[in-house]
């Protein structure tokens, strides 16, 4: 592991875990040290190759704990399995950076991270939204430049959001919640454009629309688009939760910009490829009204040419999973997967994940995404 410096944990442990980066908190590290595990942790700032990764693994490794930062393939995967590999997790609740058909062929069952970001998420999907509706960002620089002289009736002009309309692309957790932050505190319409139609979802917001009713106020109102034309046309707002896949990959470039409002806010958390970048930048340009805030980009950690120098697009370095409660939960959730699937527990896989972040976790793996494939049984307690 020439170039690369480790700290090892529990040296004397019977199963060798390989941990690409640091991970805050302790009791990830507590979680696989009491599963007799030897944790060797990559303390580098660098972020790992692929070829680094592999010798990392060398020739005995029970599991593997890495990062959305890299690219699991074939290869990795291969190497993972020659070295007896029993588990990798994905510190992310996405895995679109790994070639999930590869590890189920090797045998290796791949956890992720769901759960213990919505909120978070969510958090910060509004926080932009205010950033760009408010001009936060350019008022920031301009103070700063020394440039105010006063108040002004003018100065630095935005969209007051109350009672606007909020589009949804992608209404799942994360999309889901943003939208109840939006409706229940800023008394936003929700339309939304789904695969599915989410009874659920709409059934909480025209909950909220009742009470307002019956406080003598206009209730908010949340529907399903037909088409995301009806939703870009519509909305004052929108906001990209959807998935990463070969249909919703630019999902949002020239065209759809073109459907929107003129000074319509557009805000990503999501996934970066799903938005053109280079089609934005351009529309951003011609369009000086039109706001943007992204947390994700389609060549991450690189921006598109241009980007940079948009007083009216916000920018931040993935961050809407970083409180430090998300990010410690994500740990716990990623070494339990690890020491689960190689202490030979079934996955619980379902969608609250909040007993393995109490004091008495289920003997189980919180979420492991092949399970089925590979014939893992389910937890049944």
């Amino acid at each position: 592991m020439k170039g690369m410096e480790w700290k090892v944990h529990n040296p004397a442990g019977a199963d060798r875990v390989i941990v690409t980066r640091e991970l805050p908190g302790t009791r990830w590290l507590e979680i696989l040290v009491g599963a007799g595990c030897r944790v060797e942790v990559c303390t580098s700032e660098a972020l790992l190759k692929e070829s680094e990764i592999a010798s990392a693994m060398g020739e005995q490794c029970r599991g593997v704990i890495g990062q959305l930062t890299e690219a699991w393939g074939d290869a990795l995967f291969e190497a993972l399995s020659r070295a007896g590999g029993k588990a990798y997790s994905n510190y992310a609740v996405g895995y679109n950076n790994l070639h999930l058909d590869s590890a189920t062929q090797k045998g290796i069952p791949v956890g992720n991270t769901p759960g213990v970001l919505t909120e978070t998420t969510a958090e910060l999907a509004v926080a932009l939204t205010f950033a760009a509706a408010r001009r936060v960002v350019e008022s920031d620089r301009y103070m700063r430049g020394g440039k105010f002289r006063g108040w002004s009736p003018s100065l630095f002009l935005g969209m007051l959001l109350r009672r606007k309309t909020l589009g949804i692309i992608g209404a799942g957790r994360i999309g889901s919640a943003y939208a109840r932050m939006m409706a229940e505190g800023h008394r936003m319409d929700v339309i939304y454009f789904n695969r599915r139609p989410r009874p659920d979802f709409e059934r909480a917001i025209r909950a909220y629309g009742d009470y307002l009713l019956s406080q003598g106020e206009v209730p908010v109102t949340c529907r399903r688009a037909e088409t995301l034309d009806q939703l870009l046309q519509t909305a004052d707002v929108v906001s990209l939760h959807t998935i990463l896949s070969e249909t919703t990959r630019h999902m949002i470039g020239k065209k759809q910009l073109s459907r929107m409002k003129a000074d319509a806010i557009l805000v990503n958390t999501g996934r970066g490829p799903v938005l053109d970048e280079a089609a934005l930048v351009e529309h951003c340009r011609t369009h000086p009204e039109f706001r943007a805030a992204l947390d994700v980009f389609e060549d991450e950690p690189k921006m598109k040419s241009g980007l940079a120098d948009l007083p009216n697009v916000v920018l931040v370095p993935h961050i809407g999973s970083a409180t430090r409660w998300t990010r410690e939960g994500m740990a716990v959730l990623a070494a339990a997967n690890v020491a689960g699937m190689i202490g030979g527990l079934p996955a619980w896989n379902r969608e609250d994940i909040s007993p393995f972040l109490g004091p008495h976790p289920p003997k189980a793996a919180p979420s492991i995404v092949n399970a089925e494939a590979l014939g893992i049984p389910l937890y049944a307690g």
